[in-house]
């Protein structure tokens, strides 16, 4: 059943990845390896939020959460085309550029699975509960 749930949540993690990264590439054309940049944080994002509210707060199978973490996220983002995109600008001689990319992913990516863990562990329930207080004292 692990199969199922990776290997469907993979495929629609593989269709949005390619979905985001032609919209990203028709609206903000560039040189610069923008779309990948933006998978990859918002995927590191997603899988933070994901794993540590699936974890901590919600009652999700181990196949679910496979399903949505491998398949989804692991199917959205993309190392091996980050890697790709590194060496290509090496290779042009745009070595800034490529810096910047290196940089932007890795301290990106690591910021955006940090703030998808805090906004996870973020007592939402307490939000409503507060919202209904200053209700029921009008």
């Amino acid at each position: 059943m692990v199969y199922i749930y990776i290997g469907v949540f993979g495929f629609l993690g593989a269709v949005a990845r390619f979905e985001v990264g032609r919209f990203i590439a028709v609206y903000w054309p560039s040189t610069f390896p923008l779309g990948t940049l933006i998978i990859n944080i918002a995927g590191c994002f997603a899988m933070g939020l994901i794993l540590t509210y699936s974890l901590e707060r919600l009652t999700l199978s181990p196949e679910l959460r496979l399903g949505l973490t491998t398949g989804l996220i692991g199917a959205f983002t993309t190392f091996s085309t980050f890697s790709l995109e590194t060496i290509n600008l090496l290779s042009a001689g745009k070595i800034t550029s490529a810096v910047t990319y290196v940089l932007l992913s890795t301290i990106g990516g690591l910021m955006a699975v940090r703030s998808g863990t805090i906004l996870a562990r973020i007592p939402i329930l307490l939000v409503f509960k507060v919202q209904q207080t200053e209700s029921e004292n009008r």
